[in-house]
């Protein structure tokens, strides 16, 4: 399978070397060749340094060939416009966005477009945590792997010093009252 993927971040990265370990032909596409950096030495695939919503940029990155194209970058205007570039430039048979915002994601589904939203994704992860515990997500929220410490610090330690000085600057501010603001408060609209 060939694969291009546009943004070299973190989530960028972590799909790039997975597929490439996988054996997929991968190229990945970013503006800056410094996030290149963020791959781990073994990668095989190719790198182009440019950008995804660029269409020589694409053609360079052979989007003519693809079978899917990822756009991975921070911005869901980019996202969505190099998804839209490779489906219907190139003909991309699949195309994947990511896209923060829930309602233009359901807009760019209606256009064609795959979408993942880490909003309903993190938003689900945490209920489902709260409700039935980080066991039952299948690993987006993860457990903790340790106990915490138990019982004060060893005395004359710099964890007891630490300690000793949080406790007199809370007794410090245990005097100021808190306040409870609602949404929307002093605000007209509510936002």
């Amino acid at each position: 399978m060939r694969v291009i993927i546009v943004g070299c971040g973190r989530v960028g990265a972590r799909v790039a070397a997975a597929l490439d370990q996988r054996g997929e032909t991968v190229t990945v596409i970013d503006i800056s060749a410094r996030a290149f950096g963020r791959l781990p030495t073994s990668f095989g695939g190719e790198t182009v340094r440019g950008n995804g919503t660029d269409e020589d940029t694409m053609r360079t990155a052979g989007a003519e060939q693809a079978d899917i194209v990822m756009a991975l970058t921070e911005g869901d205007n980019r996202n969505a416009l190099t998804a839209q570039l490779a489906k219907h430039t190139f003909g991309v048979p699949r195309v994947i966005a990511k896209i923060n915002d829930p309602l233009r994601g359901e807009a760019y589904r209606a256009l064609g477009l795959e979408t993942i939203c880490r909003t309903i994704i993190l938003g689900d992860a945490l209920v489902t945590a709260a409700i039935e515990g980080a066991a039952a997500t299948n690993g987006f929220v993860e457990e903790p792997t340790a106990q915490p410490l138990r019982g004060a610090p060893p005395p004359g330690s710099l964890a007891a010093e630490q300690a000793r000085a949080a406790v007199e600057a809370e007794e410090d501010t245990s005097t100021a009252e808190a306040t409870v603001v609602q949404p929307g408060e002093g605000r007209e609209g509510g936002f």
